[in-house]
C-alpha cells in the first residue's frame, strides 16, 4: 500500500512523497509532485496534494484498476469512499443517516488533488478531458464582463463536492478577551506581566489584523516596523525558506498597519526575548522569526502551526463554556474581516487587508454579513476596531 513520506535534505526545504510497496517514490506521482515544487508551491500543499493521492492510490488499488484507465464513476465512487467508508463496486440502495469521516471541505480538497493530478499528466499527452470536465452551463446565472464574446463553453469539474454557503464562523469580543487574557495579563499595581506574552501577542496579531496564522508565524522581526511618533505597520513579505515550509498565501507582499498597543504588547515580548538571551544566541535579531519556542532545549527555535493548535486545546479546555468548543486561529481571521465590514469599513479595503488576490473572493465568503444585521447584536464590533488602526492606503 501506498504511504506519504517525509523528505529531508541538506540544504533544501523539508518536502513529501509517497511511497509504493517497494518503498520508492510512486514514478507517476512523484513526476507530478516535482512540478508542485518547481512551480513555487509550498511544502505544506505539497504534503497535503501527496496524502490526497496516497489514498486515492490505496482506493485504485481496491478497484483493481490503473491510474490511467479511470472512469467518470470513479471519481465519485471515491468521494463516497473517503467520506463514508463506501468501497468501490458498493451500492447502498437504502442509505442510513452516516457521520462521514471527513468535512466537507477536506473531501473537496482530497478530489481537487487528484484532478490536478491528472490534469498535469493530461498535458503531458494523456486524454482526460471527458472524465475530468463537463461542458454543462453552470448553476448561476451570473455572466461576467465580455462573457458574451467567449466562444466556448465554460468548462466544470465532472465531480465535485457540493458546498452549503454558511456564514463564516466567529468570536465575540468577550470571548476574544478571554482568550487572550488567560494567555498573559498585565497587573498594573505589579507593573508587570503574567502568564505568555508571546501567546498573547499572537492571538492579538492574528485579531488585529486578519493575518493567517502561517503568514504570522512567518513574520521576521525586520518586518516590524515600530511607531517611533509614526504609525506602526507590519510588512507581509513573501519568502520561500521558512523551515517547517510556511509561507504567505499567493506570495504577495501586502503591508497592514497596526494600532499602538499592539506595538507596545511587542516591545514588551522582545525586551523579553533579550532578557532571555536570545539577542546573543541567534546570528541576527533583524532575521530571527518572531514568534519561537521559549522551551528548554529548543529556544529561539520557529514555532511550528502544530504548536500553536496544541495551546489552543488546552485554552479551550480551560476556558469551557466561555469560548465555542470548537473555535481555530483562523476564526480571528473571519472576526477581523466581519468586524471590518459591520464597521462601515469598504469591501477592497477589507479585502486588501486579508490578501486576498481578488475582491470577489471577500465578497463570496463574506456577502452574508451586509444580510444578517441580527449579527449586530452579538458582539459589540464598533468597540472591537477602534482598538485597531486601519488605513485605507493598504499596499
Amino acid at each position: 500500500m501506498a504511504r506519504v513520506q517525509r523528505v529531508l535534505l541538506d540544504g533544501a526545504e523539508t518536502t513529501w512523497t509517497v511511497l509504493g510497496d517497494d518503498f520508492l517514490p510512486i514514478p507517476d506521482i512523484e513526476l507530478y509532485l516535482e512540478h508542485l515544487r518547481q512551480t513555487g508551491h509550498s511544502p505544506n500543499t505539497v504534503k497535503s496534494y501527496s496524502r490526497s493521492l496516497q489514498l486515492w492510490w490505496e482506493f485504485l488499488v481496491l478497484l483493481r484498476r490503473p491510474w490511467e484507465q479511470i472512469q467518470i464513476e470513479d471519481l465519485s465512487a471515491f468521494l463516497a469512499w473517503i467520506r463514508i467508508g463506501v468501497p468501490p463496486g458498493i451500492t447502498v440502495l437504502h442509505p442510513t443517516p452516516a457521520t462521514s469521516r471527513i468535512a466537507n471541505s477536506t473531501a473537496s480538497l482530497r478530489i481537487q488533488a487528484v484532478r490536478s493530478f491528472y490534469v498535469f499528466h493530461q498535458w503531458r499527452g494523456h486524454d482526460f478531458g471527458t472524465i475530468l470536465y463537463s461542458d454543462r452551463p453552470a448553476q448561476s446565472s451570473y455572466e461576467p464582463f465580455l462573457g458574451h464574446t467567449r466562444r466556448r463553453r465554460h468548462r466544470g469539474a465532472s465531480v465535485s463536492v457540493p458546498r452549503r454557503r454558511l456564514s463564516a464562523p466567529t468570536l465575540t469580543v468577550r470571548q476574544i478577551d478571554a482568550i487572550k487574557n488567560h494567555c498573559g495579563r498585565y497587573d498594573p499595581e505589579v507593573g508587570s506581566w503574567s502568564g505568555s506574552v508571546r501567546d498573547r501577542l499572537l492571538f492579538t496579531l492574528l485579531e488585529e489584523t486578519g493575518l493567517r496564522l502561517g503568514e504570522a508565524l512567518s513574520l521576521q522581526h525586520r518586518d516590524w516596523h515600530a511607531g517611533r511618533g509614526e504609525s506602526p505597520y507590519i510588512d507581509v513579505e513573501p519568502r520561500e525558506n521558512h523551515p517547517h515550509g510556511l509561507r504567505v498565501k499567493g506570495s504577495r507582499y501586502r503591508k497592514i498597519h497596526i494600532s499602538d498597543g499592539l506595538d507596545r504588547l511587542y516591545a514588551e515580548y522582545v525586551w523579553q526575548l533579550c532578557e532571555a538571551g536570545m539577542d546573543l544566541a541567534v546570528p541576527s535579531m533583524d532575521d530571527a522569526y518572531v514568534f519561537v519556542n521559549l522551551r528548554r532545549g529548543h529556544e529561539f527555535t520557529p514555532m511550528r502551526a502544530e504548536t500553536v493548535y496544541k495551546r489552543v486545546a488546552r485554552i479551550r479546555k480551560a476556558l469551557g463554556p466561555e469560548v465555542p468548543p470548537k473555535w481555530t486561529p483562523h476564526w480571528f481571521r473571519h472576526t477581523h474581516a466581519t468586524a471590518m465590514l459591520l464597521a462601515g469599513a469598504p469591501l477592497h479595503v477589507v479585502s486588501r487587508r486579508l490578501g486576498h488576490a481578488d475582491v470577489q473572493t471577500t465578497l463570496d465568503i463574506y456577502a452574508w454579513v451586509s444580510e444578517d444585521e441580527e449579527l449586530r447584536s452579538l458582539a459589540d464590533w464598533q468597540k472591537l476596531t477602534e482598538r485597531w488602526r486601519i488605513d485605507d492606503e493598504i499596499g
